[in-house]
């Protein structure tokens, strides 16, 4: 259908044309028409991080590929890095490359000069995923922690968490879970400080320690490994607290702080902590914190272990708290300095699932959910050295993944692209200038 145009004073009379109030009695008028131009200036930091880092390279090296070379259009290598990059600057949803295949900054950052690929071509990449995918990728991205220590470390923590990774739909492995009141899958996370050594998707039937003995021995293996004297620590919370797997740490030198749900006989145990702590509290009415320990073994425990106790007592009642460990160390400094600590992987948790779309697991098979798992964790890698490497002493140093994304690599810039180089026009009003040369010589370096 012709669309008729007519001249006018102002402007063209163009129905692609969105007319909003004038200011000062000037027109304010948009239309998408402004030729290359992206929202996305930023990404090519992450391809020179991933790059250095050989992060990418990597997964597509430990991956196989199944199709005839001879009628492959995009390389594993490609799709790996346009879906990964996706995640980073919040593309969640496949459909979503669709549009952003088209964009030359994408196209740039993807080493290609041509429409990327479309959402049924990486809908395959992850459909074809299965048990030895997640373990390469797994093995990638202990081999990615152990590379990033230019020293050995003395001492590292391995923090276990279980969280519900809520579904929508009759996904394999999806059950209901009654703590949770949903239907869920239960993943298993493993960090060090703030670094992602494991995400392994488990069913939502499963109990919190389900197979992380199985993960522990093999992390402690790979890690003494690499570092025969380091000194490792396992640290969960009362989920975790098996009696099997702490004899397995004791057994192999491996120490542990895990917590202890309360029961009426460590509650006996600890009355006359609690009770110094209600009276000092009555007397004061401030809120009171007595620690103290106890040898304690449930019926079912090998032996008795050492049990540190924090008798709590505040203006809603008692509140008291356990922890088993074989830990050398005052109980108080071993709670307060050591396993509080633990609530920052838990952040660093949410950072995945609500920042990186880790809880986007709505394949229908099992594999490519831990698959898509997988990709949100090396998305969070690439954000996390991103802060580590380019970030460190900015003001950006502690800024999450959503931050990041905003304010790093979320930038509008006009794409200039001949037969002899690639130019991208940032826009001139972007706020952190300065921080985005800092990171960008940051990451060219070393």
């Amino acid at each position: 259908m012709n669309t008729q145009r007519t001249a006018t004073k102002d402007t063209v009379c163009d129905p692609e044309l969105f007319k909003f109030p004038a200011v000062k009695k000037r027109l304010v008028a948009a239309s998408f028409t402004g030729g290359d131009v992206t929202s996305d200036g930023g990404l090519p930091l992450l391809r020179q991080l991933d790059r250095r880092l050989g992060l990418t390279k990597a997964m597509a090296q430990a991956l196989p590929d199944p199709r005839d070379p001879a009628l492959i259009e995009h390389s594993q290598h490609s799709l790996l890095r346009q879906r990964i990059y996706g995640l980073c600057h919040g593309y969640e949803d496949l459909n979503d490359h669709d549009t952003l295949r088209l964009d030359p900054v994408w196209q740039t950052a993807v080493e290609q000069i041509k429409p990327l690929a479309s959402s049924p071509t990486l809908c395959r990449l992850e459909n074809r995923a299965d048990r030895a995918a997640a373990w390469a990728l797994h093995a990638i991205l202990v081999d990615q922690f152990i590379a990033s220590f230019r020293t050995p470390p003395s001492e590292l923590i391995l923090d276990f968490d279980a969280t519900d990774d809520r579904v929508h739909g009759r996904q394999e492995g999806a059950h209901f879970h009654g703590y949770y009141g949903d239907y869920c899958f239960l993943p298993l996370y493993v960090f060090c400080g703030e670094q992602l050594l494991v995400a392994y998707l488990r069913s939502g039937n499963s109990g919190a320690a389900r197979h992380a003995w199985a993960v522990l021995k093999l992390l402690v293996q790979r890690l003494r490994q690499a570092w025969p004297q380091v000194k490792i620590i396992f640290r969960g919370d009362s989920g975790f607290c098996r009696w099997r797997l702490l004899r397995w740490c004791e057994n192999h030198g491996v120490h542990y702080l895990v917590g202890l749900a309360q029961n009426p006989r460590l509650l006996a145990a600890a009355q006359p902590l609690m009770t110094a702590a209600e009276q000092t509290f009555q007397t004061t009415q401030e809120k009171q914190r007595h620690f103290g320990e106890v040898q304690y073994a449930a019926a079912t425990w090998d032996k008795e272990r050492r049990v540190i106790v924090k008798a709590e007592h505040t203006t809603k009642g008692s509140n008291p708290r356990f922890l088993v460990t074989n830990l050398t160390g005052a109980a108080q400094e071993l709670y307060d300095e050591v396993y509080c600590a633990r609530g920052e992987m838990e952040n660093r948790i949410k950072e995945q699932q609500l920042g990186l779309f880790a809880d986007r697991t709505s394949c229908h098979g099992w594999w490519a959910n831990q698959f898509r798992l997988l990709l949100s964790s090396f998305a969070y890698v690439l954000l996390e050295r991103l802060r580590a490497l380019g970030l460190v002493g900015t003001e950006l140093a502690r800024a999450q993944a959503g931050t990041i994304r905003l304010k790093l690599l979320k930038i509008g810039a006009v794409v200039l692209r001949n037969t002899r180089r690639i130019q991208l026009l940032l826009s001139s009003s972007y706020p952190y200038q300065r921080l985005f040369g800092q990171v960008a010589q940051a990451l060219g370096s070393g």
